[in-house]
This record gives C-alpha cells, sequence and structure tokens, in this order.
C-alpha cells in the first residue's frame, strides 16, 4: 500500500469514529476543611449517559458515617461552608439518599471513614448532569459533612456541621 492510501485509510477510520460515543464528560471538586476541621480530599465525577459515576476520597474525617452533597452554590468562602447554600435540588424534591427514588438531586449518602479517617467513596447517579441546563453540577459545591446523613430528614438529613467543601469544575473530556 503506497504512503497515500494508508493516509486516506486513516482519515476515513478516524472520521468514522468521530460518530461513536468515545468521550466521557468529567468534573473534579478538590475539597478543602472549614474552619476548624481537617478534612480534605478530591472527587471526581463521570458522565456516561444519563448516569454520573462518582469516585472520591476524603482524609481528616472522625471515623463513621458522614454525609456528602452537592449543594447549589459553587461558593466556599464562608467558614463554615455556608455560603454553598442548601442542596442541589431543581425538582424541589425532598430529601433522600442517592438509592431513593425521591431525593434532592445533589443527595449523595454517606461516606464511611475508616479508624484512620479515611473514607473511600465509588457510586453512580441519575439526575445530575456534567453539560449544561437546570441539572448541571458545573460551578455548584461537594459538601462533607460532620455526621451521618439520616437519609430522609429534610432539608439536610441531619447530616450536621460542614466540614470540607469545594467547586465542582470541568475537566478535560475523558476517553473511554
Amino acid at each position: 500500500m503506497d504512503k497515500s492510501l494508508a493516509i486516506i485509510s486513516v482519515a476515513l477510520l478516524l472520521a468514522g469514529c468521530s460518530h461513536m460515543s468515545l468521550r466521557s464528560s468529567a468534573a473534579t471538586a478538590t475539597l478543602a476543611p472549614t474552619r476548624g476541621n481537617q478534612a480534605s480530599g478530591t472527587v471526581n465525577f463521570i458522565q456516561r449517559a444519563d448516569r454520573v459515576y462518582i469516585e472520591a476520597r476524603i482524609t481528616g474525617l472522625t471515623p463513621g458515617l458522614h454525609g456528602f452533597h452537592i449543594h447549589e452554590k459553587g461558593d466556599c468562602r464562608a467558614p463554615d461552608g455556608s455560603s454553598a447554600g442548601g442542596h442541589f435540588n431543581p425538582a424541589a424534591a425532598t430529601h433522600g439518599g442517592a438509592e431513593s427514588a425521591i431525593r434532592h438531586a445533589g443527595d449523595l449518602g454517606n461516606l464511611k471513614a475508616d479508624a484512620s479517617g479515611i473514607a473511600v467513596y465509588k457510586g453512580q447517579v441519575s439526575g445530575i448532569s456534567l453539560d449544561v441546563g437546570s441539572d448541571s453540577i458545573i460551578g455548584r459545591s461537594v459538601i462533607d459533612h460532620a455526621n451521618q446523613d439520616d437519609l430522609r430528614t429534610d432539608p439536610a438529613g441531619n447530616a450536621g456541621a460542614r466540614v470540607a467543601c469545594g467547586l465542582v469544575s470541568k475537566s478535560a473530556d475523558k476517553w473511554f
């Protein structure tokens, strides 16, 4: 095969692949501690179709369960994290867990910190996106709370103080 035919073949192959869904939207939140706390970490989001996959690693927590939510505002400037507002809830639903049929879009459930204060979370949810629109979490914040979320009490599941806050920012699309 001569060189020009090989180049044309590769160009046609790439053009055909451009219509395939090889890319997924991605976002990241880097959590920093609120005043008087030590919790920090990273939350990664990847969107595939109508699901957003979430992976988080948070350190500096007390052992046990901690409420984990996306909040409505992308503002972590207040020392106690209150500037992040309430849970992200574009459908005006009642509070619930990540698996609940009815829940705030930002309800992600609980993180479980081990005896060393490290929590690793992997989950997936619907009702949020990394695209443009009313369900987008880009520019919002992720909050980790001091206490366990009871997954039912409005507005915040009795999860207590905000121990870490981070802004959700679009990151480079991921190739799969």
